[in-house]
């Protein structure tokens, strides 16, 4: 929010500078963004008026004119030419005398311009540095004095403040509420709201049917007729307007605009002769159609709230009004809106149409529900005194039931100094929390506030603990050491920190990466087609609107962005939440932490040694294993088909997945994308993803150290023939059962299909190391333990040794 340091201190004026009033509203909260002078430095400009115009004889779009500069110019009337169109007889101009100097070291001096002397110029708003750019000279008042220094008259020795407000301080968004923190900060007095009521001249009036009493539970209106919308706003309100970064287009949206700022309260003007009917402040209908006041055509949901008359909606309220119920040149009557509409309703509703205006910036993050009258009077009184007209009575439509309350917040003494680490007196709590405008009662080391109408932050203890700290002034509170002991946290050995994990996959050369927890309906539901995650019901955009049941649902698109951005070979890891429906859980959503990774592309990048291989399964499981020897339960982890229905069958390929399981419990999954998703998100080539539950493997099992064995080890290899559906872990996990203490080592080395061996089978070429810690095996030993294994081999999977 950008304001007049001068506005500001017509309501506030502490004894203090400029940069220590910026000091000042940034340790507060109000964090200022900048300073910067309300207009470029000059010199030698003055105050005239045009006495003679008329037209250059060498030159069409010239015009000679003779300037009365009162005493500047000592009685005698200067000649100028100028070019501007708007340059006319009587008009009170900003005269740049020869030997003024302009922004950019612009210097006046006597020059000819097609033949004619002139000894000036007549500047407009852009030429004194006041505006990017300008539509003519600028026009002064007709009561401007002849000859005035035109700094000290539009009072330019002035700085220009913008504050970068927080969502929960809505209260600033309006110059009364910057001076009333500028006054609790500086134990100053603020000047008082001195609205009084327009009496009513005229009995026209609009009713008003309020049918979304929750969105919208207060609704002013009232008919203003006979006003002159060609009227000048004074050059004070445009004055407050540009330095607030908003410029002056007729004198109904100058005083809305203006009332927005010193108030900081939304209104609203419709052309009175365009209302059928009277007022409904209601939800949109399905499909139906607004053309906006930028000429644009939206489709109305019906999560919309409108302004609406007996026939048509006028406007999306707190937003946008509408083309066909705007006010015009032609305009005689308006009917003026001032309304409180629910933060919650408006949350979002302007971004659902790729809105963003200063009327719904406040609504949604809350206007004062008691400003509304006191809005409506001040534009009313404004509006007849620059535009005239009659006014009519304020006709009000409330729900009091659906307005907010105003919470009692306790405040208690002991929790007050333990946060703070500082006794600040009673007293000056007390004065504190009554300058901020609560109602403060203190008994018995309690304080018992109600917080103000235009403060909707102020709901739990810690809120009071925060003002008070940031008023009585976070450089007055002492730093001292903590005196209490300090304990470290226990660490157990057990556990693997997280980035152990991380660390481990960067060293594997995949890239960490952050995506949104809320994500696109769509390719979730494409995934996850039988689950439903938690719908958002203000969500940034469409495509980001449900929590996520899995990382992959960001990791995915991920890969399809870099894929479209030349980057074929992908490796992305990254760890957070994913939110689970469950009944048992609060809110009904089990949040879990989950480790996912996603590879894609090359194993290795280009290099001159050597054929590139594009990444495959056993890629993926490969770094997923290094990931859980950390655990130090290799032995313990399995890859096992998944089943048919299993909640990720959907999203991974049949034939190249597996779930992960440690101890007989589910820890994880890994696999290739399936070919539908890939076509579904836009993947280019195989995608292979795993994602593992962080609390799954956060513990690892402490290795017991065990002295190595001085006797030699022997390596048999052995080649069975199985059936094509006999699955290689089953067959290795039922050979360590036999091999017992002595096989150290066990691999499947080679599988092979094709000629010695029948259709429908496969042989599985397996590696057996042996070894004893107390004596060599003999030949017998390990003949023996051979016997055994094929013999099982052959009982329970029906192998055969081959030949």
């Amino acid at each position: 929010m950008k304001f007049s340091e001068k506005w500001l201190r017509e309501w506030v004026n502490p004894s203090i500078s400029t940069n220590e009033l910026s000091e000042q509203l940034s340790m507060a909260g109000l964090e200022v963004d900048g300073v910067e002078p309300a207009a470029a430095d000059f010199t030698g400009v003055v105050v005239g008026e045009v006495v003679e115009c008329g037209k250059h004889p060498e030159a069409d779009k010239l015009q000679i004119t003779k300037i009365n500069v009162g005493t500047a110019g000592d009685g005698e009337l200067i000649d100028i030419v100028c070019g501007a169109k708007n340059c006319r007889l009587g008009l009170k101009v900003a005269v740049a005398m020869v030997g003024a100097v302009l922004p950019g070291d612009f210097k006046i001096k006597k020059a000819k311009l097609r033949g004619q002397p002139s000894f000036g110029m007549l500047c407009s708003w852009s030429e004194l540095g006041m505006a990017d750019d300008s539509d003519g000279i600028l026009e002064l008042p007709n009561d401007a004095p002849l000859g005035t220094d035109v700094r000290e008259y539009l009072d330019l020795n002035d700085q220009i403040i913008e504050i970068d407000l927080t969502p929960n301080r809505s209260d600033c968004l309006g110059i009364l509420g910057v001076a009333r923190e500028v006054g609790v900060l500086n134990n100053e007095d603020v000047k008082a709201l001195n609205v009084k009521d327009v009496p009513m001249s005229i009995e026209d009036k609009v009713s008003i049917e309020l049918e979304a009493p929750t969105s919208c539970p207060r609704y002013l209106g009232r008919v203003v007729k006979g006003i002159n919308v060609n009227a000048a706003t004074p050059l004070w309100m445009t004055e407050k307007l540009r330095r607030s970064g908003i410029r002056s287009i007729d004198p109904v949206v100058d005083i809305t605009n203006f009332v927005l700022l010193e108030l900081g309260h939304p209104m609203h003007a419709f052309d009175l002769s365009k209302i059928d009917g009277g007022i409904k402040v209601r939800l949109a209908n399905t499909d139906e159609k607004l053309v906006l006041l930028d000429e644009s055509e939206v489709k109305l949901d019906e999560k919309t709230l409108v302004i609406a008359d007996h026939n048509k909606p006028l406007a999306i309220a707190g937003v946008f009004g509408g083309l066909n119920s705007g006010v015009t040149t032609e305009t005689k009557d308006v009917l003026l809106e001032s309304a409180f509409f629910s933060p919650v309703t408006m949350a979002g509703a302007a971004r659902r149409y790729g809105l963003h205006t200063d009327a719904s910036h406040r609504y949604e993050r809350g206007v004062d529900f008691k400003l509304q009258r006191t809005a409506m009077e001040r534009a009313t009184q404004l509006l007849l005194e620059i535009a005239g007209g009659e006014a009519g009575p304020i006709v009000e439509a409330v729900n009091n039931d659906e307005l907010p309350k105003e919470p009692v917040v306790s405040l208690r003494r002991e929790r007050l100094d333990r946060v703070l680490g500082h006794v600040i007196s009673d007293e000056e709590v007390t004065t504190i929390l009554s300058r901020l405008g609560l109602d403060v009662t203190f008994e018995t080391g309690t304080w018992s506030a109600i917080s103000p109408s235009f403060r909707f932050d102020i709901n739990i203890e810690e809120d009071l603990i925060e003002e008070v700290a940031r008023v009585y002034g976070y450089n007055n509170i002492p730093n001292i050491a903590p005196t209490a002991s300090l304990k470290m946290p226990s660490h157990p050995e057990k556990n693997i920190e997280k980035n152990v994990f991380s660390s481990t996959l960067v060293d594997l050369g995949y890239q960490e990466a952050i995506t949104y927890s809320f994500v696109d309906p769509k390719v979730q539901s494409a995934l996850f087609p039988n689950e439903s995650g938690l719908v958002l019901p203000h969500p940034i955009s469409a495509d980001m609107s449900v929590m996520r049941l899995s990382l992959w649902s960001g990791l995915l698109p991920a890969v399809s962005n870099n894929q479209k951005r030349q980057q074929s070979r992908v490796r992305l890891f990254e760890t957070g939440l994913r939110f689970l429906p469950d009944t048992n859980s609060e809110m009904n959503i089990r949040q879990e932490a989950m480790l996912a990774g996603v590879i894609s592309g090359t194993v290795n990048g280009e290099y001159w040694d050597g054929n590139p291989r594009a990444v495959d399964f056993y890629d993926i499981k490969g770094d997923v294993e290094a990931l859980l020897a950390k655990t130090a339960s290799v032995g313990n982890i399995e890859f096992l088909p998944m089943a048919s229905g299993d909640r990720n069958s959907a999203a991974l390929h049949p034939g190249q997945s597996a779930q992960i399981t440690r101890d007989g419990n589910v820890i994880g999954y890994v696999g290739a994308v399936h070919p539908q998703i890939e076509k579904t998100i836009g993947l280019n080539g195989k995608t292979f993803v795993f994602e593992l539950i962080l609390s799954e493997i956060e513990v690892r099992n402490l290795p017991d150290a065990k002295p190595v064995s001085k006797y030699p080890s022997n390596r048999r290899d052995i080649a069975v023939v199985v059936k094509e559906a006999v699955n290689a872990g089953e067959v290795l996990k039922e050979i360590k059962n036999i091999g017992g203490n002595q096989l150290v080592d066990l691999n499947l080395f080679d599988v092979y299909r094709g000629e010695g061996i029948e259709d429908g089978n496969k042989s599985l070429a397996i590696s057996l190391v042996l070894q004893d810690v107390e004596k060599t095996l003999e030949e017998q030993d390990i003949s023996t333990k051979i016997d055994q294994v094929v013999n099982m081999l052959t009982d329970k999977f029906d192998a055969t040794l081959r030949q």
